[in-house]
């Protein structure tokens, strides 16, 4: 029989999605499952972006140009512009999802072997698409007693070696909600210039900065020019998953013709997903007002009701829709698989993901879990109340 590949062997299971078939058995046996493991918003997608797709009215879908519809491109421009960005149709490539952004990065910034400094915990998937392109990810530990805050530069200096090409950050961060200051946004700006390194920071929930908090774009920071890389996606701003339908963006011209070539190799991206991120950048502006003022909602509910369940540790996220959440359980993943399998609190239980996956660092995050507040305030409150009962009865609390 042939071989699989040490590649697909090594290839990383997915955190969030891999109790799914505990989940489809918890519900198979008629119970309610709260999914507080994936960032699936239940906020309406814009009414714009549903009609363009209802309204294509041509008779072949065809191929676009591999970097996107010019007028998609125009569009984001302006969309960038608008939050100050300097930026034009020719640093944009549009791309199927912002994972495929970042996979065309990974390829185009480093050969096989080569390092990337990721703070951790980060987006699980940043190791799969790490192993995809042959890259090795060096984890830079944060810690949930600081709030998941960048380390200081020194710690940096110890992992950068002659392999290093990149540093990779979330910013507002998935799974932590972390926002990054213009403070620390410099401070990486002197780690890469001094050792030649890339900055690519993956600003896909840059809407969602709460308390009066603002993002900085690294693109907006003087100097980086040649530097920096932005991942971005249509997903969670616009609340649309499903369209698959994100960008690479970069005033580095080598890099952005050379990503190019990757864009060229698999055609186009998705039509019908340019479609509707073209229209849904007609979006009125009191849609992020309306979304974000919920999202501060849900997470303050949530955040109070899990700091007063005896043994748990949240700090509070300044962004995006995620927390990391330390329970007083000895295995984070035995206990999310116990969740769906042998506990309910009157036919209802909860799916987390444990954060072990989000950490590359062996034997880290192993009493973590990460948890979506894209449920309602109520469905939130229930979930918080099967949590505390589901504490009060696990074998492996400790």
């Amino acid at each position: 029989m042939p071989k699989i590949s040490n590649k697909g062997i090594s290839m990383p299971e997915s955190p969030i999605r891999k109790l799914v078939p505990f989940a489809e058995k918890a519900k198979k046996a008629g119970k309610k499952v709260y999914h507080l493991n994936i960032g699936q918003p239940d906020i309406k997608t814009p009414e714009v972006a549903l009609k363009a797709i209802h309204d294509f009215s041509d008779k072949v879908v065809e191929y676009s140009h591999s970097a996107g519809f010019e007028s998609y491109r125009n569009g984001l421009s302006g969309y960038y512009q608008n939050l100050g960005i300097d930026v034009n149709k020719n640093d944009i490539i549009v791309t199927t999802g912002g994972s495929e952004a970042l996979l065309f990065t990974l390829n185009t910034c480093l050969d096989s072997g080569d390092e990337i400094i990721i703070p951790e915990p980060f987006y699980a998937n940043y190791n799969g698409f790490s192993t995809s392109a042959g890259v090795t990810v060096k984890p830079i530990a944060t810690t949930i007693e600081n709030g998941f805050a960048l380390p200081k530069i020194e710690e940096f200096e110890k992992l950068i070696t002659a392999k290093t090409k990149a540093i990779l950050i979330c910013n507002p961060g998935n799974p932590t909600g972390y926002l990054y200051s213009k403070e620390e946004l410099e401070t990486l700006k002197n780690i890469v210039l001094k050792h030649d390194l890339f900055l690519i920071a993956d600003e896909v929930y840059r809407e969602f900065a709460y308390d009066g908090n603002v993002h900085h774009s690294v693109l907006n920071i003087e100097g980086l020019e040649n530097n920096s890389i932005v991942i971005d996606s249509t997903s969670k701003r616009y609340s649309m998953c499903g369209i698959r339908v994100g960008c690479v963006v970069s005033k580095n011209k080598e890099f952005m013709a050379t990503a190019m070539k990757f864009a060229q190799a698999r055609l186009s991206p998705p039509t019908f997903g340019q479609i509707a991120g073209e229209a849904a950048l007609q979006t009125d502006a009191s849609y992020f007002n309306e979304v974000s003022a919920e999202y501060v909602n849900r997470r303050d509910v949530l955040i109070k009701g899990l700091n007063n369940i005896e043994g748990v540790i949240c700090p509070k996220p300044k962004g995006a829709f995620y927390a990391i959440a330390q329970l007083p359980v000895d295995d984070a993943d035995k206990f999310a698989q116990w969740l769906l399998e042998d506990f309910d609190l009157n036919g209802e239980t909860i799916m987390v993901a444990p954060a072990a996956g989000f950490y590359s660092t062996p034997n880290t995050g192993i009493n973590q879990v990460r948890i979506a507040y894209v449920l309602n305030v109520d469905a939130l409150q229930s979930a918080i109340n099967i949590l505390e009962a589901a504490l009060k009865v696990y074998p492996g609390r400790m």
